[in-house]
């Protein structure tokens, strides 16, 4: 399975890795990493499986994606260097930094630490119910979209789809976006992403599980947080996160900004981030 791996900065200047989120591509970076190569940085990311122009698969977990987050470091260089990830990307280089320690100098998770809020507990019995229930449908769903495309549209009419998830970007990003994460076929426009691939189809995997490694994180952290509710985000409140932190650990939080912190700010957080790892 192919990678599709994409650089900013001098190829010779020390190397930081960055994630995406989930159902996004590295395109989504293309202001904010060159902020962060200007700084004197060579910016490394990828789109993950089934992502951007990444290759599809048949196995889409979240074991998988770590497996390719380490295949892209290993790419990368042997020396420590700092791990940034956004959303489920922050996800994957915490879990990372856990995995291969010795590998990372810094961690930056941008809005990518979930809510500690448990879901309504249920009984044993029902929780069999349940995961039997899910796994019946995640099947159920790949059955129906195996050989399916996407449906095709204007580059506005794509535009607009983002837009429902994401209503704070501007009409211009969302159009670029299209351009990124889409591709012109002889119908019209068309996410790339898996067809397959749908919302919470990354597990086994649950967001908790991320903040329970952040106690014994070694490295310095850095986290973004952004207040305005947006149906991508997790809504993370940072009173939440407090028992949680590692010693140390540095929290910037944004009252007027949603999910996408890096694409509202991106001069703000690479700054900050610069900051950070000097």
């Amino acid at each position: 399975m192919g990678l599709n791996v994409v650089e900013w900065g001098d190829e010779d200047a020390p190397a930081v890795l960055l994630a995406h989120g989930g159902f996004d591509f590295a395109g989504t970076y293309d202001v904010f990493a060159p902020m962060l190569a200007a700084g004197g940085w060579r910016v490394v990311a990828w789109d993950q499986r089934g992502h951007g122009d990444s290759d599809h698969t048949e196995l889409y977990a979240w074991s998988a994606d770590m497996r390719d987050a380490l295949a892209v470091l290993d790419s990368i260089s042997t020396d420590p260097i700092p791990f940034i990830g956004h959303s489920k990307g922050g996800g994957i280089t915490l879990q990372l930094a856990e995995t291969v320690p010795h590998r990372v100098s810094h961690v930056v998770s941008i809005d990518g630490l979930p809510s500690p809020r448990p879901r309504p507990d249920v009984s044993d019995h029902e929780r069999t119910r349940l995961l039997d229930s899910e796994l019946a449908d995640w099947l159920a769903h790949r059955r129906r979209s195996a050989g399916h495309q996407r449906r095709p549209g204007t580059l506005d009419e794509l535009a607009a789809r983002r837009g429902r998830m994401n209503p704070r970007l501007p009409q211009d990003w969302l159009r670029y976006l299209v351009t990124r994460g889409g591709r012109e076929d002889a119908d019209g426009w068309r996410w790339k992403i898996d067809p397959v691939m749908r919302f919470g189809g990354f597990g086994p995997h649950r967001p908790q599980w991320t903040l329970e490694r952040l106690p014994g994180l070694a490295p310095p952290m850095l986290g973004f947080i952004g207040l305005a509710p947006e149906p991508m985000g997790w809504g993370t409140q940072p009173d939440e996160l407090d028992p949680y932190l590692p010693p140390g650990a540095q929290m910037e939080v944004y009252d007027d900004v949603g999910h996408f912190v890096h694409i509202e700010r991106p001069r703000q957080v690479a700054d900050r981030i610069l900051e950070f790892l000097a």
